[in-house]
């Protein structure tokens, strides 16, 4: 049996654009990308702790420590610059292996979206 459980976290980053004009997507400062084993064109699950939006979309990488974090296309109408929001992405795997399976969870500075540390 196959389960799907947490594999990464981006918790707590500030939204630093919306882009209603761009074909869809979320674009990821790649410093966080790679801090967080998230990979480009990875789904990820988006929520935003300042309206309670959850949305679905996929990763663009973004200029490596810039600190973006652009919600693009439709995505755009569900957040606002300067929200906070968490960023997730899952993996299916065995219910065993999944027992001992620890996520990849990073804390960035929610003001500068830098990596603490």
């Amino acid at each position: 049996m196959l389960i799907e459980v947490l594999k990464s976290k981006i918790h707590r980053v500030k939204v630093t654009e919306a882009d209603l004009n761009y074909i869809g997507s979320i674009t990821i400062d790649e410093d966080l990308m790679d801090a967080a084993n998230i990979i480009a064109n990875e789904k990820v699950q988006v929520v935003d702790n300042n309206n309670g939006e959850r949305l679905e979309t996929y990763v663009i990488p973004g200029e490596r420590g810039s600190g973006v974090i652009c919600l693009n296309g439709a995505a755009a109408r569900k957040v606002q610059k300067g929200d906070i929001v968490i960023i997730m992405s899952y993996a299916q795997m065995d219910f065993e292996e999944a027992k001992t399976f620890k996520p990849t969870v990073v804390f960035p500075d929610p003001n500068t979206n830098k990596l603490v540390g």
